[in-house]
């Protein structure tokens, strides 16, 4: 699950910056170029990357660029000089950033303020020095031992064209397969997160292991047709069925012995499909979802806030405000008097944040995919899956969390009588599996491991038991 709407975003809004000048006025010093500089935010340090351009017949712009964070090219609002003093301003999102030039013209240092929060910045004119690349232990090192194939399928109830990729084992097979459902959020075939490949290296195991791979884009991702923003829950699980078709007729594939693997909403979607025609023959579900999307939320929201230090009393205002905007969400179906009476209430909670921010705020949730997701509940299809279950959740899952969920998945599935259900909470494991000492988001791109050692035995061992049937 990759939508987490507790504000951790990087906002910019300038200040004027009072500085004597002559009567004469006096020509700006060129800022053209890339600048960057680390943000030296606690648990979090931050490379930002910004470019000024100046044409000579146009304005100054900027642009922002986090590479942790996959933000590319976010355009400033405003962009003003004053003598020596720089001033970048985004007023619709909300944090400002105030800058002096060095006599040397080499390098800005200036005051970030997000909210209550502000920390020094210096930025030092060009680009970042190209460092070590991040620990990826885990990443597949070609030649690889089985066949990778570029694949494309139609869903027919959208008529979108998706693209993946298919990993073969060695030899002629039939072979059982798998095919992998990413959580919520627009993500690639590899489940890419913070420089961590999870689909690629779940995939590049169990394919050693003798088990076929489709893992695929997101629709409106990558190479995959069709739009992403305006699809719910329930159109991404018709993307997974129409994926499943496809990799059961593909030569060298065993038909009958075509599983699903899900990730986060993407685990949901796993259950949810085995309660449809022609269910995927095993499901694995990896912190996967098994109550209700508000109910979800709730406890997500509580769990990172407390974990992030916190306190009890901002931490009950917060769970009081978070019920009123649930409750907005789900008695209000048209969007913009549910925006005008969730904006007062986000603010009691983000006192820093400008108004235009927080509509953006209550705008993303009144969405499609969160309207619907609000009110997903799987526990009736739950009752109608028959295939053969393991869920996973690691303890450490902020997100998603293990208690809650395995037990809700376990009950709602013997309920209708599966007598194959294997849950496990598998310890100090994050949301992404990752062997975690927090489980807070911020740790996911810090940790080396993208996937435990031991949750990938364990899921390849329980597939390996239930294809030899």
């Amino acid at each position: 699950m990759k939508r987490i709407y507790s504000g951790g975003r990087l906002l910019l809004l300038g200040v004027l910056v009072g500085c004597s000048v002559p009567a004469v006025a006096q020509k700006a010093p060129s800022l053209d170029g890339p600048w960057n500089g680390t943000l030296q935010v606690p648990t979090n340090p931050t490379q930002l990357i910004i470019s000024i351009r100046e044409p000579a017949q146009a304005s100054r712009t900027a642009s922002l660029s986090v590479p942790k964070q996959k933000v590319n090219g976010l355009t400033f609002s405003g962009v003003e000089m004053q003598g020596d003093s720089l001033i970048l301003r985004s007023d619709f999102l909300g944090v400002r950033y105030a800058a002096r030039l060095s006599a040397d013209g080499r390098q800005l240092s200036g005051t970030w303020k997000q909210n209550a929060d502000k920390w020094p910045l210096t930025l030092d004119r060009g680009l970042p020095a190209a460092g070590p690349p991040p620990k990826r232990p885990q990443d597949p090192v070609a030649p690889l031992p089985y066949r990778e194939q570029e694949v494309s399928f139609q869903n027919p109830r959208s008529t979108q064209t998706l693209a993946g990729t298919l990993t073969l084992p060695a030899g002629k097979g039939p072979f059982p397969a798998v095919v992998l459902v990413s959580g919520s959020g627009p993500q690639d075939r590899d489940g890419t997160i913070l420089d961590h490949h999870p689909f690629r290296v779940l995939a590049d195991y169990l394919t050693r292991r003798g088990i076929a791979v489709l893992r695929f884009d997101d629709r409106g991702t990558g190479k995959s047709q069709g739009s992403f923003p305006t699809a719910t829950t329930t159109d991404f699980l018709t993307d997974a069925q129409a994926a499943l078709a496809f990799l059961r007729t593909q030569p060298g594939i065993q038909p009958k012995r075509v599983g699903m693997i899900g990730h986060s909403e993407g685990g949901t979607i796993a259950l949810l499909a085995g309660a449809q025609p022609q269910p995927p023959a095993f499901i694995v579900s990896l912190a996967g979802v098994g109550v209700s999307g508000s109910e979800l939320l709730v406890r997500q929201q509580s769990d990172l806030l407390r974990t992030a230090g916190l306190d009890t009393v901002h931490l009950n205002q917060v769970r009081r405000t978070q019920q009123q905007i649930l409750q907005i969400i789900a008695t209000t179906p048209d969007n913009p008097p549910a925006i005008a009476r969730m904006v007062p209430l986000l603010k009691q909670v983000s006192p820093g944040v400008t108004e235009s921010a927080l509509t953006a705020m209550a705008t993303q949730m009144t969405g499609p995919w969160y309207r619907h997701f609000l009110t997903l509940n799987p526990q009736p299809a739950l009752a109608k899956v028959k295939a053969p279950v393991l869920a996973l959740n690691g303890t450490k899952d902020l997100q998603v969390a293990a208690d809650l969920n395995l037990a809700a998945i376990e009950q709602g599935l013997k309920a209708g009588g599966n007598r194959d259900v294997t849950v496990q909470q598998l310890e100090g494991l994050n949301h992404l599996l990752q062997t975690a000492k927090t489980g807070l988001p911020s740790e996911y791109g810090q940790l080396d491991e993208t996937m435990s050692p031991s949750a990938l035995q364990i899921i390849g061992n329980w597939i390996a038991a239930r294809v030899k049937r």
